[in-house]
């Protein structure tokens, strides 16, 4: 996942030197991709484009409107509801997939928030490492990896592959030393892989759903709709 984000940056360098001799914020358009180096990117509900690439600025795509890659530096993305993309990253920014939509690919980010809404289906992984993961009654085809941030995953998620705590070996975001990240695993919600913690964590499952294996962690069982109140 690193690695491709090395080639997203490269890729957007690129475009940032084909794009010195024009004005700041122009738009370059190859084969009904666009790309920016200042400003966001607006895809008009229903259009359907290539790639869409701004360096400063976020990356909006309408409702019912397709894309390829959507990417971003500095800024966020934004799938609306019934919107498609290969995959959407950035590095310095929260990701939000509405309900209903489709990414063919991985949901990544560095610094930022991730949000997949109900009946999303993302086929790859969804992952950041600062920030918080949550995941409505969608379905995830690949793992869900962070490394400094909460997790909701529910209720009624679908996770084909693992979820991941990564160790945080100090870079970035702190923690405060008494307040662990916490991982909420709601009611209805399946995990087919294994739950693996490398670093602590407080991992509260519902009784209601369904996980694999778990390593590092002990798991704090919980009945009803919610989780106990330090969840918060």
């Amino acid at each position: 996942m690193v690695r491709k984000f090395i080639i997203t940056i490269l890729t957007l360098g690129a475009a940032l030197g084909l794009a010195l001799s024009t004005a700041p914020g122009a738009v370059l358009a190859h084969d009904s991709s666009t790309t920016k180096i200042l400003g966001s990117v607006n895809v008009a509900p229903g259009e359907h484009l290539g790639d869409v690439t701004t360096v400063n600025g976020s990356v909006n795509v309408g409702s019912d409107a397709v894309v390829g890659h959507a990417h971003t530096v500095n800024g966020g993305v934004h799938l609306e509801s019934r919107g498609t993309a290969a995959d959407l990253t950035t590095v310095n920014g929260g990701i939000h997939v509405e309900e209903n939509c489709r990414v063919t690919g991985d949901v990544h980010t560095v610094n930022g928030g991730l949000f997949i809404g109900k009946s999303a289906d993302v086929a790859g992984d969804v992952g950041n490492v600062n920030g918080g993961i949550h995941i409505e009654s969608a379905h995830v085809g690949g793992s869900v990896v962070t490394t400094n941030g909460n997790m909701d995953l529910g209720p009624d998620a679908r996770i084909d592959g693992n979820v991941v705590m990564k160790e945080n070996h100090g870079d970035g975001f702190h923690w405060d030393h008494e307040r662990l990240p916490h991982v909420l695993i709601e009611p209805g919600t399946v995990v087919k892989g294994e739950l693996r913690f490398e670093r602590k964590v407080i991992l509260y499952v519902s009784d209601r759903a369904t996980i694999g294996p778990v390593q590092g962690a002990d798991v704090v069982k919980f009945s009803g709709d919610h989780p106990p109140q330090d969840w918060d």
